[in-house]
């Protein structure tokens, strides 16, 4: 009986090996995630200037590169479907657009953020990581920042992925 239980436990471990295999690939993937930067919310009495307009692009591209660099994301090239979002007011309320959008590219999660400017000195970030077929939300933060310069915003996203990105749990 001893050498029948051994064999029925050898054939069962070779039978379930395939399937160990395969979640500890599913487990290494990197999830592919379209990120479609940050948008420029200016609620302050000026307009907004072309030093932030071109601080909004630059943030995004910092996303990019860190959830890049990150090791833990691979970031899709959302080319494909520039003209589309040149189209949209704003993604953030577009009714799901960023997650078809994010499908459509490959990509598992859809990211984006937005700034909103309350005055010179007085700004906020925040950033949305979810879903893209369902909408959960996987990650999200936001973060006042004190001061318009490109130090202020460089450190808020520092902040946002250090604290509601890379160091929680996904949902």
């Amino acid at each position: 009986m001893h050498e029948r239980s051994r064999r029925i436990a050898v054939s069962l471990a070779v039978a379930l090996l395939p399937l160990v295999g395969s979640a500890a690939a599913r487990a290494e993937e990197k999830p592919r995630v379209a990120v479609f930067g940050f948008q420029l919310i200016d609620t302050s009495p000026a307009p907004p200037t072309l030093e932030e307009r071109d601080r909004t692009r630059r943030l995004g591209e910092a996303l990019r590169d860190a959830l890049q660099r990150s090791g833990r994301y691979e970031v899709v090239d959302i080319a494909p479907v520039r003209a589309k979002l040149a189209g949209m007011a704003e993604i953030r309320d577009c009714n799901g657009c960023e997650r078809a959008l994010a499908r459509e590219l490959g990509a598992s999660q859809a990211g984006y953020g937005w700034v909103q400017k309350v005055s010179n000195l007085i700004l906020n970030l925040n950033l949305v990581i979810e879903d893209a077929a369902s909408g959960h939300v996987l990650h999200a933060g936001s973060v006042d920042i004190r001061g318009n310069t490109d130090e202020s915003w460089s450190r808020g996203l520092k902040f946002l992925l250090e604290e509601h990105v890379f160091d929680t749990p996904p949902g």
